[in-house]
């Protein structure tokens, strides 16, 4: 049963500078057992006490989410890490001392302290250090790890915003600290330290590119490639279900640019001709889809990291337009064009045309 009727605070801080107040104040809520929405520098994150079981267990409650997706568990310094693992690679110090505080999540092998809500009956924790101030403030006061999926409603777009979390959590969770938006845009990459060959879980703002510069070499799981899993026990966030998709169905098309804009307009027109409100998702400087349905533009394909900036605001804009149904062009996947393709891939739930 999910949770409903908590008066949720809302408190505004500077992105940069927060306000101790605001902080002590939602710190306390953390300490207490409660629900706290805080800005990340990929998306807003939900957080609980990490070492709480039943705070824990509220998150899924709070978002509908699946009881056996692991949660990542947030730091505000190396020494935190040491209480929820049995054991530290050399290899995962590299890391740390090349991407931390940064958008990177380490999978290793976990330690007694940790309840099995966070870790959904895994022997591994994934753990993080955002590279955020107000997220390492409000760490550093609670005084604890923060469990903290993004804040948001299960299967549904990632925030950016407070305004996002707002619109799927008010009055499930007890806090949320406003401090503008996410710069990144989509959620740190997953990385399983516990194979002789690191493993890419999840791809995100640290690249493949970026991760075999330190280590050498590194693999990617092929569900992480192929964007949507069957797999019956996920070792990270977001391998087995739907996740990120607008209210109405969406559709990705992939191929070379000029033949996926004609595919698009085909499917789109065939729609409109149908009588349905049509939304496409596409990218500026591209083919002019106007006249096909209601546009919205995620960010430059030349620049993917304009696109991860923009897409999960861009995927909530077609449940404020109302479409019922969605096209949405694909990138090429390198660099962080991956984690986008993977985000766009799980948002349509498998259902991808190729041209």
């Amino acid at each position: 049963m999910t949770e409903r009727n908590i008066a949720t605070l809302y408190m505004k801080v500077d992105p940069v500078h927060p306000e101790q107040k605001a902080i002590e104040e939602a710190a306390l809520i953390l300490r207490r057992g409660g629900l706290v929405a805080f800005p990340t520098e990929t998306v807003y994150g939900l957080g609980a006490n990490a070492l709480d079981g039943q705070a824990v267990a509220r998150i899924f409650k709070a978002k509908g989410r699946p009881s056996d997706n692991p949660i990542i568990v947030h730091v505000a310094g190396r020494e935190q890490v040491s209480a929820l693992i049995e054991s530290l690679p050399v290899t995962a110090e590299m890391l740390m001392d090349a991407y931390w505080p940064g958008p990177l999540t380490l999978v290793l092998p976990v330690g007694e302290m940790v309840p099995q809500e966070v870790t959904a009956g895994l022997r591994t924790v994934a753990v993080r250090m955002p590279d955020h101030p107000v997220a390492l403030a409000l760490i550093r006061a609670a005084g604890v790890p923060v469990a903290a999926p993004s804040a948001n409603m299960s299967g549904r777009p990632s925030p950016t915003s407070a305004k996002h979390v707002l619109e799927d959590l008010n009055g499930r969770i007890e806090a949320v600290l406003d401090g503008g938006p996410a710069g990144v845009g989509v959620e740190s990459t997953v990385l399983d330290m516990t194979s002789k060959v690191p493993v890419i879980l999840r791809p995100g703002g640290i690249t493949p590119e970026d991760l075999r510069d330190v280590l050498g070499e590194v693999d990617v799981d092929p569900a992480a490639a192929a964007g949507f899993s069957k797999v019956e026990t996920p070792r990270s966030p977001g391998m087995k279900y739907v996740h990120y998709a607008p209210l109405a169905p969406l559709r990705l098309v992939i191929g070379k640019p000029e033949a996926a804009a004609l595919k698009i307009k085909e499917l789109a027109g065939k729609e409109k001709a149908r009588g349905r409100k049509v939304g496409i998702l596409s990218f500026s400087k591209n083919d002019d889809f106007s006249h096909y349905g209601e546009v919205v533009i995620a960010g430059c394909r030349e620049k993917p990291e304009t696109v991860a900036a923009g897409l999960y605001s861009a995927l909530r804009r077609f449940n404020d337009l109302g479409v019922d149904i969605i096209f949405a062009e694909g990138l090429e996947e390198l660099g962080v064009g991956l984690a986008v393709m993977n985000r766009l891939k799980k948002a349509a739930g498998g259902h991808i045309i190729i041209v």
